[in-house]
Order: structure tokens, then C-alpha cells, then sequence
């Protein structure tokens, strides 16, 4: 599955999305608001999004095979990548459907229930920031003294950085749901309901592209960070071999693929440069545990 702290998340959202979009839809039902409708629809996305990265976790795990003799690691990028445009889209572009027709035909709050959309959104509210402390609480092991924003486009585990943009779009568009029920409540007028859809909707199509442009990356295939590269180079030169080119890449969040071409002595004998190389490697996997495959190169030193 996806490490602890990413799996935890990933239940806290789903748990909470579950539930908040049984009342939404019921809130809509007695209502008719095109809010409460939009933001049903981005729960139960949500909700997806959650059993899509779960099962990306798990497909992810199985062991390496003749066709995919590195492992299905970044399977995990798939799924991620299938979150941000597949369904962060469609919550997206629908809520963004619905504003247009509500604007096209605004009408009130209908029914004797107006206090029903206000009930839910806060509660939906108080939910989602459990949930979004949850994202944040389990992160903040991973994103060290990162910004949030370089730690999102830094990280290499894609559940945590959905998850929290997730719920933080999800508090986000309650509030943007409040915001337009509120005021068509208050003035009787259903194009305040639609433009809180509309904001919901512009901002659901947002974090899918932001969301796309970092998952894209991974699964180009992205090297390690700047200080695992350079633990690698330290373990490796440390005892006086140099590196005459290093190559990283993640195969997986937790799975890095090291090859480099190493400089050995013109009179060093064969079984000399493989204990070279062996020594090599186990001190970049002490050095950088998640250095599952590695590749080291002998060459000649020249001047």
C-alpha cells in the first residue's frame, strides 16, 4: 500500500467524503440548490479519487516479472495521474455546467428546508478540517522544512500531496457553497447559487491541472532529490573512487534506480574492481535505503 502516513490520510478523506455526500445529496433533494448539487458531485469524486490512490497502493506492490523486471512502483503515479484528470475534471466541468444552466435559469431556494444546506455545509465543513488536519498531520514527517507549496511539487509519494489538495479544495468550495447559498437565502436571487457553483467548478478544474502537471513528471520519470544524490555521491566517493557520470531515477515512491560509471585503476585486477563495485553499493544502500537497483559502471581513470 502507500506508506502508513499516506494510507491514514487517504482513509481519513474517504471516511469523511462518504458521509458528507449522502447529506449533500439529501441537502439538494430538499433544496434544489445547484451548490449543494456541485458539491455533492465533488464528494463523491473525491470519494473515487480515495479508492483509485488505494487500490494504486496496493496494485503496486506486486512483485517484479519478465515484462516488468523493475516492479510496478509507479503504478501508483498511474492512478494518481488517472485522480487528477479523470475525475477532478469531471466534478470540475459538471459544477461548471450546472453554474451555466442556473444562470441561464436561476431560481430560490425551494422548499420549506432552508436551513438544511446551511446545517450540512457546516458540518461538511467541520468534517473536511478533520480530515485536511489529518492530510497535514501525516505529511509533515516527509515535508520537513519545506514550504508546502515546494513540498507538493517536490514529493515523490503522490497520495499526499492529492489528499491535501483535495481537501483543501473541499474546504475551499464549501466555502464557496455557503457563500452562494447564503446570499440567495438572503436576497432571493438563484444567481448568487450559481456563482458559488461556478467558483467550485473553476476551482476543482485548478487543482486537476496542477495536480496533472506533478503527476506528469513522476511518470516521466523523475531522479532523486538533491540530497539523496548527494549521499549517493558521498558513499560512493568516499573512499577515494570517482564518479565519472551518476544517472537516478524513481522507479517508485520508495524504489530508486542508481546507475553510474565509476573510475577503477588501469592495473586493478578483476576481482579487485568487483569487490570495488560490491563495497560501493552497500554503502549507497546504507547511505539511501530506498536504492533497491543498482548499476555501477567500471572504467579506466584518464587524465
Amino acid at each position: 500500500m502507500a506508506g502508513d502516513g499516506g494510507t491514514k490520510a487517504i482513509i481519513a478523506a474517504l471516511s469523511a467524503n462518504l458521509a458528507i455526500a449522502a447529506l449533500k445529496f439529501v441537502a439538494f433533494v430538499l433544496t434544489m440548490s445547484s451548490s449543494m448539487l456541485a458539491e455533492a458531485i465533488h464528494s463523491v469524486a473525491d470519494s473515487g479519487n480515495q479508492v483509485l490512490l488505494l487500490l494504486g497502493g496496493k496494485r503496486s506492490q506486486r512483485a517484479a516479472s519478465p515484462e516488468h523486471p523493475f516492479g510496478y512502483g509507479r503504478e501508483r503515479y498511474i492512478y494518481a495521474f488517472i485522480v487528477s484528470i479523470v475525475l477532478f475534471s469531471i466534478g470540475g466541468l459538471f459544477a461548471l455546467y450546472e453554474a451555466w444552466e442556473k444562470f441561464l435559469h436561476p431560481h430560490a431556494i425551494e422548499g420549506g428546508f432552508w436551513w438544511v444546506p446551511l446545517a450540512v455545509l457546516v458540518g461538511a465543513i467541520a468534517a473536511e478540517s478533520f480530515s485536511f488536519r489529518t492530510a497535514i498531520h501525516e505529511s509533515n514527517p516527509s515535508r520537513g522544512k519545506q514550504s508546502w507549496i515546494k513540498f507538493i511539487r517536490n514529493a515523490k509519494q503522490p497520495e499526499l500531496p492529492v489528499i491535501l489538495l483535495e481537501d483543501f479544495g473541499a474546504l475551499l468550495g464549501l466555502v464557496f457553497a455557503l457563500f452562494g447559498v447564503g446570499l440567495t437565502l438572503i436576497t432571493g436571487d438563484g444567481s448568487w447559487d450559481a456563482a458559488g457553483t461556478g467558483m467550485i467548478g473553476l476551482l476543482l478544474v485548478g487543482i486537476a491541472v496542477v495536480l496533472a502537471v506533478e503527476t506528469k513528471s513522476l511518470l516521466l520519470g523523475e531522479s532523486a532529490t538533491h540530497e539523496d544524490n548527494a549521499r549517493i555521491t558521498e558513499a560512493i566517493e568516499s573512499n577515494g573512487t570517482r564518479i565519472i557520470h551518476l544517472k537516478t531515477m524513481h522507479l517508485g515512491p520508495e524504489e530508486l534506480l542508481v546507475a553510474a560509471k565509476i573510475s577503477v585503476g588501469a592495473a586493478d585486477s578483476g576481482q579487485a574492481i568487483a569487490k570495488a563495485i560490491d563495497d560501493a553499493e552497500l554503502r549507497i544502500r546504507t547511505a539511501v535505503p530506498i536504492a533497491r537497483v543498482i548499476y555501477l559502471e567500471p572504467d579506466v581513470e584518464r587524465a
